[in-house]
């Protein structure tokens, strides 16, 4: 069996890569967290462009008809250049929940995700659970939650309140909205299967970014090891340095076959994908989180200075590492899997014992 990408995906891969290179910068980056929104309407444009928006698609509404094994590698792309644009949340949360709504919803589900595919519209998904939604505030449809119920709410229907975030790329908004019946577009064992499958989707692709910014900050923790000169030589000629880099590059290894096999869990609907995508999302948060300590250590105090390109992945790594549940939900969905049996048959020996 063959377990690698295909030659089309690693070429989309590589052209992604390429764009976001020359596109998204350290300087774009910084020039948007002094704009009033924080994003850019012209580099959506080339986004569109390059049909990333409409790659989740169903092919009957215009898309592409690709899967989360096909997007995996473009989130990890996105993570690496820092994008802070909304487009996984759109195309690997927003887009799938859209497309599983029922028939009833055939005219709402064919309209919006045509104007996704189109370019013509952005998403926003809320989390069951969390007051806040990202990139609310350039959404055109905010898919959210009201108890087990998924409502479409347009937004000039929702009234948003800023929240700051300690990753200035991360826009986050209170919105306080009414549901109603209009809204409404699922509800009761259908509602709590799409939040349940969108947890995983996002999930997924919060480990997807947190892959790529970890090897970027080693990426750059590197390029400035070798700039750095102690004792009339680069720092990273020193042991102790190589040593810090080595042990992020082992996790990152570690963690690349634990996050393609949860994307192909989902994109195969295994009934398995809840612990793989929490122990994707547990192996990616940790390479990022290991990444951003050890990448501030080889920079010295200036790693966290504005000047540095370092604190803008490090930032987006602290921010993204919580996003969706984080650890602690994680950590509960391993721990049922693997003893959840086992404590189940454990009490019930202990009580025919007693009895």
């Amino acid at each position: 069996m063959d377990f690698t990408f295909s030659d089309d995906q690693l070429l989309l891969q590589e052209s992604v890569h390429k764009f976001f290179t020359n596109e998204v910068t350290p300087e774009l980056i910084r020039e948007l967290w002094d704009s009033p929104g924080g994003r850019s309407d012209a580099l959506w444009t080339q986004l569109v462009e390059l049909g990333l928006p409409a790659l989740s698609v169903p092919e009957s509404h215009g898309g592409l008809g690709m899967n989360e094994l096909d997007f995996v590698l473009i989130a990890q792309e996105c993570g690496y250049a820092g994008l802070q644009e909304p487009l996984v949340d759109t195309v690997l949360v927003g887009v799938p929940l859209l497309a599983a709504l029922d028939e009833t919803q055939a005219h709402l589900k064919d309209g919006w995700l045509r104007r996704v595919a189109a370019g013509e519209a952005r998403l926003a998904v809320g989390q069951p659970g969390h007051a806040l939604v990202a990139d609310a505030h350039v959404a055109d449809l905010l898919l959210l939650p009201h108890g087990d119920e998924v409502h479409a709410v347009p937004s000039a229907a929702a009234v948003l309140t800023a929240n700051p975030s300690v990753d200035p790329s991360r826009r986050l908004f209170r919105v306080d909205w009414t549901p109603s019946a209009t809204t409404c577009v699922a509800a009761g064992e259908q509602g709590r299967a799409l939040w349940a499958a969108s947890l995983n989707r996002g999930n997924l692709g919060t480990a997807a970014q947190l892959l790529g910014l970890a090897m970027r900050m080693v990426d750059l923790a590197v390029d400035y090891s070798f700039e750095r000169k102690q004792f009339g030589k680069p720092v990273g000629s020193f042991q102790a340095i190589k040593h810090l880099m080595a042990n992020v590059a082992v996790q990152i290894e570690f963690a690349k076959p634990p996050l393609y096999r949860a994307a192909y869990a989902i994109a195969r609907g295994q009934a398995d994908q809840d612990v793989l995508v929490s122990h994707a999302r547990l192996a990616c948060g940790e390479a990022a989180l290991l990444a951003a300590k050890n990448a501030i250590q080889v920079h010295g105090a200036m790693g966290y200075t504005w000047e540095m390109d370092l604190q803008i992945f490090m930032k987006r790594a602290w921010a993204l590492e919580k996003a969706w549940g984080g650890r602690g939900s994680d950590k509960a969905r391993i721990r049922e899997a693997l003893f959840g049996g086992l404590v189940a048959a454990g009490a019930g020996h202990t009580f025919a014992a007693a009895g």
